[in-house]
């Protein structure tokens, strides 16, 4: 009997699900050991299902992303804090004019302090939603097949799920659940916006298909996707990817690489792991070439 005859004859999961629901209701039916475990989501939670869970999580998204056809992604990180530059211009507007009310106020001229920063650095938003749109209308031909990737949150991440729309072409978010900013936003594909409980999950998904890397000014989040995908690159655990550092004017005051040559922490040769760019059109004529040379 071939295996395609045995699907045919067992009947499926859904349908054994549906079945089970024409049971009578008698004290032992009543009991939650009688449920499916499949379909028991308290035994799912349990804290001794966490393997069950993290396959659960890895599988999701990698089935999906196959039926969609999904090759090659480019990832684009960035701070969910540097907003479109009209929206920064505007709240910066209104923060200094509470500035001017209260000029004793040290904590409203500290605010409107960050946010001056927050209006300078919005260029950034602009370059990234010109990148994503660039790559996507690359990705367009078959021999590329690029799609964009992002963290799914605001800022920076919308501006690249922004780009891929405007070009009109898919993009994925990889949401994960936190107290705060777990709302995907609006310009993500919504059969390709995932989310995730585990962050080293939604990790491997990020770099599985990774054909370049682009980090733009961040915080923790930033950092932490880019340093893991060095350290990955450095110790030889995933084959090498374009890493582009986008505005060496922000990232030279936030990381020292160079001192760290000097310090012997890592190895000047680490130095060729990564470069900086600092316009869109740049770090899409770096993908592009690295992408057909390297095949």
């Amino acid at each position: 009997m071939t295996l395609k005859r045995k699907k045919e004859i067992y009947p499926s999961a859904l349908e054994d699900a549906q079945a089970a629901e024409l049971f009578i209701t008698t004290p032992q039916t009543r009991s939650p050991s009688y449920r499916l475990a499949y379909r028991d989501t308290d035994f799912l939670l349990r804290d001794e299902l966490r393997p069950v869970r993290l396959q659960l999580e890895l599988l999701k998204p990698e089935l999906v992303m196959k039926e969609h056809n999904i090759e090659n992604t480019i990832i684009i990180f960035g701070s969910t804090r540097i907003s479109d530059p009209e929206v920064a211009e505007k709240q910066l507007a209104d923060a200094e004019a509470m500035a001017l009310k209260n000029p004793t106020d040290e904590a409203l001229a500290r605010k409107a302090t960050i946010i001056r920063g927050i209006a300078v650095n919005s260029k950034y938003y602009e370059e990234a939603r010109r990148l994503s749109y660039l790559i996507s209308q690359a990705g367009k031909s078959d021999d590329l097949n690029f799609v964009v990737i992002t963290g799914g949150g605001p800022g920076i991440m919308e501006a690249a799920n922004r780009g891929a729309c405007d070009a009109g072409t898919e993009s994925i978010a990889l949401n994960i659940v936190l107290p705060f900013e777990q709302v995907p936003n609006e310009y993500i594909t919504p059969d390709l916006c995932f989310q995730f409980h585990y962050f080293a999950i939604r990790k491997m998904h990020f770099l599985i298909r990774a054909r370049a890397l682009v980090a733009f000014p961040g915080g923790f989040g930033t950092l932490d996707e880019l340093f893991e995908t060095l350290t990955l690159i450095q110790t030889k655990k995933i084959k090498p990817i374009p890493i582009l550092i986008f505005g060496r004017e922000f990232w030279d005051r936030i990381v020292r690489f160079d001192v760290m040559v000097e310090e012997g922490v890592i190895s000047p040769e680490d130095l060729d792991l990564f470069q900086y760019v600092e316009t869109a059109e740049e770090a899409c004529e770096i993908i592009l070439r690295n992408y057909k040379e390297g095949r």
